[in-house]
């Protein structure tokens, strides 16, 4: 998993609250077996049906954008991990937004994906300036737990020790139980019925012949 430290990057508005995962990558594109591939899809039916004023995605003005910032509530719905390998695939790194459905919140640290939580207040005014300004960007610190922008914005965040460390440090389940490895082979090596059983499915072979 990549780490997660300091982010600079255009921030692209999406002013609706209980943004459900369903709306983030459709269920007819869940299909696929690699996390990858997903980014084209997403907000699929929203970007398909916006008219002649394109969706904030398609909006030339927020091209290239890695930071998305929306309403409360945001990946509510089913719990499909998709939700956030699309936001990734498309370009995203964080998201920012008064609350997060429990479940999104947690398949995104845990693909080092940062869900930032502000006051409604604070979220209101990024997206003021995200629609007023040309090009605005922010930059988020993850080690301070602060983000600010170059016109005299700035904000704090909370986020658990736990959960900031595995981001900082690019460690996702795997990676956490990969740090005890010595640990976890000398204690399989150690274990009688550990070591009975590799001993059998080793004499298998030779008992099969």
């Amino acid at each position: 998993m990549k780490p997660f430290r300091l982010h600079k990057g255009r921030v692209a508005p999406l002013d609706r609250d209980n943004v459900d995962t369903d709306q983030i990558i459709p269920k007819q594109f869940l299909k696929r077996i690699e996390r990858t591939g997903f980014g084209e899809f997403l907000f699929y039916d929203w970007r398909r049906s916006a008219g002649e004023q394109p969706f904030v995605l398609d909006d030339l003005k927020y091209k290239g954008s890695s930071i998305l910032v929306t309403g409360k509530n945001f990946g509510c719905g089913s719990s499909r991990e998709h939700a956030v390998w699309a936001l990734a695939d498309f370009g995203f790194r964080v998201v920012i937004a008064p609350s997060f459905a429990d479940i999104f919140a947690s398949n995104s640290v845990k693909n080092g994906f940062l869900p930032v939580t502000l006051q409604e207040a604070e979220v209101a005014e990024i997206i003021l300036r995200a629609r007023e300004k040309d090009d605005y960007q922010l930059t988020i610190d993850l080690e301070q737990r602060k983000l600010q922008d170059e016109h005299g914005f700035s904000a704090t965040f909370q986020i658990d020790d736990f959960t900031r460390q595995c981001l900082l440090e690019g460690l996702d389940d795997i990676g956490l139980t990969l740090q005890h490895e010595s640990e976890l082979s000398s204690y399989e090596s150690s274990h009688p019925v550990l070591q009975n059983m590799l001993n059998l499915k080793l004499a298998i072979p030779n008992i099969t012949r």
